[in-house]
């Protein structure tokens, strides 16, 4: 019998879809603005991957939504080791006191839900002595013990439960300065480091920041993309810094880590939500949208901008995405492909298949999209 431990934030990646770029110390506001959670889902997406072999799994968690919710509707033979005050608020409190239960309680594996905070969390309460897996739920992920979404997290946790990943390697925990970060100033800090089961197809690569060498690649995508700008169109421009310089170009303020709003290259709204998207989209106008990928992961949805959701995708549709993104910085990528990892399975499959990416001015590559 294989003990397996889990821990979920249930507030993890509440803040995305309503332009926070995280939860840490938002919750309230994130909550006034209608935020939803929605890291349970992601983790019993995961969990489904065990069903073929949960007669072989015990299962140590936390009460309610930290843990206990999930495994019980699934079927799981489980027991509580930790129980939370309130499961609608929790706090790095209750994920470090729960991992220092789990060690007491000797698991073979730990396995977290939440995002960059929560495996901060989790390392500083077991550093690198118990294998983990994290589950990827939260706004911000640039860590490498996450799997590349749920369901290959959960692919590679049935793996280690039929002893058959047997490989093992030692990650850097990353996170960021949330309140600097939703200033656009981006500071990331090594906390230490947690030992991961790895089969690189599962798991997911470390983000890697945009080399100084790459400014006038940008320059040249950034007129490229101008001058096919069309009239009377409403371009929402995705975070990062490709996207930074296309609208430096046009003289208009920017969110570095939000979404921005252009028509007829004027500025119309900084830092949208997921509902002003839609409104947007609603509004009669031919929409634009322009994404590039996350440095070194490849990621073009799922990490970094929740606020362009599977509601958006679905409406706007993928032939009015633009995709932009310097030579160096696709073949720097893990993987070669791109990924999007929304949180609905039948928009991903939707985004599935090669787009153009242009790469600089009157230059462009086809790639393709995997979930």
């Amino acid at each position: 019998m294989i003990k397996l431990a889990l821990i979920v934030n249930p507030i993890a990646g509440m803040g995305g879809s309503v332009g926070l770029k995280g939860t840490d110390g938002v919750l309230e506001e994130a909550v006034l603005r209608g935020a939803l959670p929605k890291s349970n889902m992601r983790c019993k997406t995961a969990l489904e991957e065990l069903l073929s072999v949960k007669n072989n799994i015990h299962i140590v968690t936390c009460s309610g939504e930290m843990g206990e919710n999930i495994v019980k509707e699934l079927g799981f033979d489980y027991s509580i080791i930790y129980s939370v005050k309130d499961d609608s608020a929790t706090s790095s409190f209750d994920t470090m006191s729960a991992c220092n239960n789990f060690l007491q309680a000797d698991v073979d594996l730990i396995i977290f839900a939440g995002g960059d905070g929560t495996a901060r969390d989790v390392c500083s309460s077991i550093h690198d002595t118990k294998l983990c897996i994290g589950i990827p739920t939260g706004v911000k992920i640039h860590s490498e013990a996450f799997g590349i979404n749920p369901k290959l997290a959960g692919s590679l946790i049935k793996l280690y439960v039929e002893g058959k990943a047997n490989l093992q390697r030692e990650v850097e925990v990353v996170d960021l300065d949330e309140d600097e970060y939703r200033k656009g100033r981006i500071f990331s800090k090594l906390y230490g480091y947690l030992t991961i089961p790895y089969e690189q197809r599962f798991m997911q690569s470390k983000k890697a920041a945009t080399p100084i060498s790459d400014k006038e690649s940008q320059y040249q995508i950034a007129y490229e993309v101008i001058s096919e700008m069309k009239a009377d169109t409403y371009y929402i421009i995705g975070p990062g810094s490709t996207n930074k310089i296309l609208m430096e170009v046009l003289e208009l303020e920017n969110t570095l880590i939000g979404v921005d709003l252009i028509f007829n290259k004027k500025l119309v709204q900084n830092d949208l939500t997921e509902t002003d998207i839609l409104k947007v989209l609603d509004n009669g106008y031919p929409v634009k949208l322009v994404l590039t990928p996350t440095g070194g992961q490849g990621y073009l949805l799922g990490r970094g901008n929740q606020q362009i959701s599977a509601n958006v995708i679905n409406k706007l549709r993928k032939e009015n995405i633009i995709v932009v993104a310097t030579k160096h910085k696709l073949a720097s990528l893990s993987l070669d492909h791109l990924l999007v990892d929304v949180i609905d399975e039948e928009t991903n499959k939707y985004l599935e298949g090669y787009i153009k990416i242009i790469t600089g001015y009157k230059q462009a590559v086809m790639c393709k999209i995997v979930s």
